[in-house]
């Protein structure tokens, strides 16, 4: 839960110099956060973008977070740091008004044989925990969730609701999964004999690194018979899908509605937007970014920024280009044809 916080304990958490203006002083309290045009007294904002530039002269706010080069158009007082998102993102934490998903162990809950409990554990109504699972220290539960058999969960980490977590998956520190997000599924594993589908049990799991955080309604396969990785830093957004055999590295960062096909490698502090489909059995290296809406079919083996969706247009300027892409073989055909005619 949120509580006041004074302007120097903040920029002391952040690691902002603070510049005091009017009345304020370094024991002025803090108590939430806003925009820079809803911010108020007790307040504070921060700016990160200069097209900004205008709300922050005429900010009510009582202080804000923000870069050097802004500090000479500041009427109030600065918590002065390079990076004011960065700050802006650890003032949030602090003033934090969420509510835990559960504050005890409900009497509703259930909880299976030799199941290991940490210190401090919360379990909510409804949840089932089933046998063999482990449960480390301040791990929080939320109402409704399944923790299948001999599954593990980190110090730290937090399950919103209805969360699933199938059996043998590990979750390590310091982890966040919100709500109906699904974890140890049965990856997409059939074999086809003659025009009948059989299925191929998924014998593997999934192995979470520590301060991962996986978004709501986000599926997560298990192996077919080795692990779906995730490593330490992923952050996955909401309704996104993550194949069996899947690996991630490090820091990397996918958008709402992405998908990766299975047995696919991805590599360190990549960054997928919205919408990205990723083929399966393929490599991207480290240091990627695939912007919205983008088909990836082939391995990337050099880091950069890579697109392919088409910016929406008018209908009557789409069909146009559609039918030129149509006749673009026979096109290149009689430019080729051209070409031989002029070369002889």
């Amino acid at each position: 839960m949120s509580h006041a916080i004074s302007l120097i304990q903040l920029a002391q958490s952040i690691g902002a110099q603070l510049h005091l203006s009017g009345a304020d002083t370094q024991d002025t309290l803090i108590s939430g956060l806003s925009t820079l045009v809803k911010a108020g007294n007790g307040q504070i904002s921060f700016l990160s973008n200069k097209k900004y530039r205008s709300q922050l002269q005429d900010t009510q706010a009582q202080a804000v977070i923000l870069h050097p080069d802004e500090l000479p158009h500041c009427h109030c007082s600065a918590l002065v740091m390079n990076n004011p998102y960065v700050g802006f993102a650890k003032a949030a934490q602090l003033l934090d008004t969420t509510p835990a998903p559960a504050h005890e162990i409900s009497p509703h809950a259930v909880i299976g044989e030799n199941v290991e409990l940490g210190k401090d554990v919360k379990i909510g109504a409804n949840a089932v925990i089933e046998a063999g699972a482990k449960l480390g220290d301040y791990v929080v539960i939320g109402p409704g969730c399944f923790v299948g058999k001999n599954a593990v969960l980190g110090t730290n980490t937090k399950l919103w609701a209805n969360v699933s977590i199938y059996h043998d998956v590990i979750i390590g520190t310091d982890c966040l999964v919100q709500a109906n997000a699904v974890i140890g599924s049965d990856g997409f594993g059939y074999a086809n004999d003659n025009g009948r589908w059989i299925k191929i049990p998924q014998l593997g799991s999934v192995v979470i690194g520590n301060r991962v955080e996986i978004g709501a309604s986000t599926t997560i396969d298990r192996g077919a018979l080795d692990n779906t990785i995730l490593a330490d830093g992923v952050i996955i957004d909401n309704q996104c899908q993550i194949a069996h055999n899947v690996e991630i590295g490090e820091n990397t960062a996918m958008a709402a509605c992405s998908v990766i096909a299975g047995s696919t490698v991805i590599g360190k502090n990549c960054s997928m937007a919205g919408l990205v489909g990723i083929n399966g059995h393929i490599t991207v290296c480290d240091n990627v970014v695939f912007t919205g809406m983008s088909m990836v079919t082939k391995s990337i083996s050099e880091p950069g920024v890579y697109s392919s969706g088409i910016p929406a247009s008018a209908n009557r300027e789409w069909r146009k280009n559609m039918v030129a892409l149509r006749n673009i073989t026979s096109l290149n055909q009689r430019v080729k044809a051209l070409e031989k005619n002029q070369q002889q």
